[in-house]
């Protein structure tokens, strides 16, 4: 019987032990509301894809094409290759291609059957030709995403302006989400209306943007068959223009807005598309949309003018280091080839991003917080080296700044440092401060406002053996799941 107790009173103090090593169960903080869908979580990761602009305006040597041009022009050579796009896309470090299937000239690259102006009357593949098709078949060889460009103006159509167009446009929608999918977004653009051929009259129409096309049925026809798409306009839904073709979201760049503001700036365009808002009750990101040439479209006097891979560095970091996403526009030439200046361009600028982001000296490196969530290792400072994007730093629900202190173990040369938050649960940092440690103390090498998903600072290049960044300001309790240091 004593063995019994004595068996017995060792259980008991086992149990004690393991409840006492126990992690204690602290909740996960609030989300602070707006916050992404999954769809745009997704967007957001992907982080930068191409524009394809192509068309009859690539032969008339137009960025608009007025409506009334011959679908015969439109003439590739017999050296086009649409491979040759997802190639240099791919070894450019491009997820993904956004084709202008029709763009304002109302001209299709695909044989549609409700318009005899496409590709099925040109010239090239004695009219047998899809670009739009070959283009998507391109995208899943090389394990890219397709994405589509369908103008919502027409300056070609009679019945521009009339419901019956917009009956046309839907149609077309139906012909492209049927026979070309899966599409991960669709890009709607803002010029809307003026003066075209519009079947002869020649003549200038006005819609209201806000209402011709009644956007809530036309995109809902677009959901029902592609669930998981996002759809770009100057205010979204799920993406909004970031307000310049520069190439450079805002410095303080807030994924919220409120769309019902967005037009209240006396330019037309507020400056909240470039910035976002901090009060905005709804998540639509920004892109970035620049073109590796001056123009749009493919024009020869511009071969001397591609961006060089040094600009489209900088690109990159006002853009993906901002926390938007890149649409970077590369035109075929006539031959329907991109010209060998850009590819050029586009694999320098590879190198560039592959040579400065070779190696996180923060991966896995020690990291201490002043303060971290209910002394609770699943929000404990290690979470933002351990190189998995679940996992975060968090503080309590009262505490809104706090810092982070990585040790690289030896000196090494500093020249980026990326912060990634969160968003799963909304954005949040206000402002924060980068330091260095430099002469036995800590010197301030930059600082910043917002960083959500994605802000990557460049700083001058210093020897340190650490690195803290302290968040300032903050509109809940900070998240930070990633410090990467290069």
């Amino acid at each position: 019987m004593k063995r019994h107790y004595l068996f017995i009173y060792f259980l008991l103090s086992v149990f004690q032990v393991l409840a006492s090593n126990k992690e204690k169960t602290v909740a996960p903080p609030a989300p602070v509301l707006p916050v992404p869908t999954e769809r745009q979580l997704a967007w957001h990761e992907m982080e930068q894809y191409a524009f394809v602009h192509f068309t009859t305006n690539t032969f008339t040597d137009k960025e608009w094409g007025y409506g009334d041009e011959s679908p015969e022009v439109f003439n590739p050579s017999s050296e086009m290759d649409v491979n040759q796009w997802a190639k240099a896309v791919k070894d450019a470090g491009l997820k993904a291609i956004v084709l202008t299937c029709k763009h304002h000239d109302g001209f299709c690259l695909w044989p549609s059957q409700y318009t005899d102006h496409s590709v099925k009357n040109s010239k090239w593949k004695n009219g047998q030709g899809n670009v739009v098709k070959d283009v998507s078949e391109a995208c899943k060889k090389y394990g890219l995403k397709f994405g589509v460009y369908l103008s919502p103006w027409d300056r070609n159509r009679a019945d521009y302006g009339s419901p019956s167009y917009v009956e046309y446009y839907r149609n077309q929608l139906r012909e492209l989400f049927t026979a070309y999918g899966p599409v991960f977004e669709m890009w709607f653009d803002g010029a809307n209306g003026g003066d075209g051929y519009y079947g002869g009259a020649r003549e200038k129409r006005k819609i209201s943007g806000a209402t011709y096309y009644d956007w809530p049925k036309t995109l809902d026809i677009v959901r029902k068959m592609e669930p998981n798409i996002v759809f770009f306009s100057d205010a979204g839904p799920d993406v909004r223009w970031c307000g310049n073709e520069s190439g450079s979201a805002g410095p303080a760049n807030w994924n919220t807005i409120n769309t019902d503001t967005i037009y209240a700036g006396k330019s037309g365009i507020s400056p909240i598309l470039n910035l976002g808002d901090e009060k905005g009750n709804k998540w639509i990101p920004a892109e970035v949309d620049v073109s590796i040439r001056p123009g749009w479209f493919y024009h020869a006097k511009e071969d001397e003018k591609v961006k060089t891979p040094e600009n489209l560095f900088e690109i990159y970091l006002s853009s993906v280091g901002r926390g938007s996403n890149l649409i970077l526009n590369i035109p075929p030439d006539r031959r329907g080839l991109f010209h060998e200046n850009d590819v050029k361009s586009l694999l320098g600028w590879k190198k560039m991003i592959d040579e400065a982001f070779k190696t996180d000296l923060a991966l896995h490196a020690e990291v201490k917080a002043n303060t971290y969530r209910g002394s609770s290792k699943n929000y404990s400072a290690a979470n933002v080296t351990d190189g998995k994007k679940e996992t975060y730093w968090a503080t309590d629900d009262n505490i809104s700044t706090g810092n982070l202190t990585i040790e690289l173990g030896s000196k090494k040369t500093v020249k980026y440092i990326s912060i990634q938050e969160y968003i799963k649960l909304g954005q949040r940092v206000k402002g924060f401060t980068v330091f260095v440690w430099k002469n036995n103390s800590w010197a301030e090498a930059i600082k910043g406002t917002t960083i959500g998903y994605k802000r990557i600072l460049k700083i001058e290049p210093i020897e340190t053996e650490k690195v803290k960044i302290e968040i300032t300001a903050s509109k809940a309790c900070p998240l930070i799941s990633n410090i990467s240091v290069y």
